[in-house]
């Protein structure tokens, strides 16, 4: 199954298990009834920041909406990981472990180009982010505050922020993120 046939399978079953109408999603989201009809069509590709709002409007974890549902252990490939990139295709998160109700993290692998940066949306209220680097240095900016990290360096912060990872080297960055939602 392709990855737009999943959110759209996943966002129609979150959204009428939650008996919520488009319009209702739509103010909870702040994404638009129109992209919320074309998400559960299977008709639009949804930017990684589109389905964060969708989750948060939803109060639930981003691998809700990306993953297959699934009781069994799998042993995940990077070749066989859920990919999605930014617009502009310099940052690139790969899925190898979504939250699911018996475990409420996710872990991503993540690429982040020289000389980029990306912009992440609030993930929610309560939510937390681990960030482990292996390849590169990492200048996260989240409130008013910039941490640089390094290579086995890593960090700890309040998801429920706006934040920022930037790479201002020649190297890319290779990470890794783990998002924890408290239950």
């Amino acid at each position: 199954m392709n990855l737009n046939s999943i959110i759209a399978s996943n966002l129609k079953r979150l959204r009428k298990q939650r008996n919520l109408t488009l319009g209702k999603l739509s103010e909870l989201s702040g994404v638009s009834k129109v992209m919320l009809g074309q998400i559960e069509r299977g008709e639009s590709n949804p930017t990684i920041n589109t389905i964060w709002k969708i989750a948060n409007g939803l109060k639930i974890p981003y691998t809700f909406l990306i993953d297959e549902p699934s009781n069994e252990v799998i042993l995940v490939k990077k070749e066989n990981t859920i990919k999605q990139c930014s617009e502009d295709m310099h940052y690139r998160v790969f899925c190898s472990f979504s939250a699911q109700s018996d475990r409420n993290f996710e872990i991503f692998t993540v690429e982040l180009d020289s000389n980029s940066s990306y912009t992440s949306d609030s993930h929610g209220e309560n939510d937390k982010e681990y960030i482990l680097i292996f390849d590169g240095t990492l200048t996260l900016e989240t409130g008013n505050e910039k941490y640089t990290l390094a290579s086995g360096d890593s960090i700890f912060f309040d998801a429920a922020k706006p934040h920022t990872y930037k790479n201002q080297h020649s190297k890319m960055i290779r990470m890794t993120i783990i998002n924890y939602y408290p239950t």
